[in-house]
């Protein structure tokens, strides 16, 4: 894939002839049906005919997607990897990720050489964290963890895309219960692709299965969502087909590290039926006092 910046966007956008448009216009634009098919139809087509439509929609755009190497993340990498398209997958190194986290990581690299996995966490320590933040700040402050060691990491890497695609689904918590295929991201000024944000766990575990997708062994201890050793627990009667959020920052209110977090005041209008051709998204932030979440 060739990769171009902002101010050299290409103007093969697929919109009709007028003038090169940024990816914020283009988010606010019906986007025409590529040469491959028909767009996509919001909650009704697969997984797979969203992403052959976008790898073609965009094509030539900054297109990456990101993975905490949950079993929803493995689900998007295989599909990605079929298209045989050269890309980009990144993911946050927090050092305090678990051993079998690492060793899928490493599976996934042999799996499908031609994707390009890069570590985009941060640089500081964990000696250096308690140093300047004291000992022990996941379990005093974990909101001020995540913000270091994910948010602000992500906030980082993802200037260097115009098109980032998610394994979110709305079935994960309440704070993505209205994800959509295609959404304008206000907190990171980019395209976001959702493509299985309408899939079940149990789809997801069909496709493991169906498809021998790595995944990570921590599933079958009992962890239905696996992120930091610190934060992270298993739930007692969790199988691998089985999601929740119970054993992530147990004992808190907390369900979201904040990458998915919308900016408070955005407004989100509600889903249509059906989206055809597919209308790429832009919410647009009410007025408001609160400062944006972390």
């Amino acid at each position: 894939m060739r990769l171009v910046t902002l101010d050299h966007a290409p103007t093969n956008t697929g919109l009709a002839d007028g003038p090169m448009m940024s990816p914020a216009d283009l988010a606010t634009t019906a986007a025409p049906q590529p040469a491959g098919g028909a767009a996509p139809v919001e909650g009704e087509s697969r997984p797979e005919h969203l992403l052959r439509w976008a790898f073609e929609r965009f094509q030539g755009w900054r297109l990456g997607l990101t993975t905490g190497f949950g079993m929803e993340g493995c689900v998007l990498i295989d599909m990605v990897a079929k298209l045989g398209v050269p890309t980009r997958v990144l993911y946050l190194d927090t050092h305090f990720l678990f051993e079998e986290t690492y060793q899928l990581r490493d599976r996934l690299l042999r799996r499908y050489p031609h994707l390009t996995f890069i570590n985009v966490g941060t640089d500081l320590t964990p000696e250096q964290q308690a140093e300047e933040h004291g000992e022990r700040l996941w379990e005093r402050d974990p909101a001020a963890c995540c913000r270091i060691r994910k948010v602000e990491p992500l906030i980082t890497a993802l200037r260097d895309l115009d098109v980032w695609v998610t394994a979110i689904r709305r079935g994960q918590s309440k704070a993505r219960a209205e994800t959509r295929f295609v959404e304008w991201e206000w907190k990171y000024e980019l395209i976001k692709l959702n493509p299985l944000a309408y899939w079940s766990r149990e789809q997801i575990w069909e496709y493991v299965q169906r498809h021998d997708v790595p995944y990570n062994t921590l599933h079958e201890q009992g962890y239905p969502s696996i992120g930091c050793t610190h934060c992270t627990k298993a739930v007692p009667g969790s199988t691998p087909w089985s999601y929740s959020r119970d054993g992530r920052w147990a004992g808190s209110e907390k369900t979201e590290c904040g990458l998915h977090v919308p900016t408070p005041g955005t407004t989100t209008a509600a889903a249509p039926q059906r989206v055809e051709p597919l209308t790429i998204e832009r919410n647009t932030p009410a007025n408001t006092d609160e400062q944006p979440r972390s």
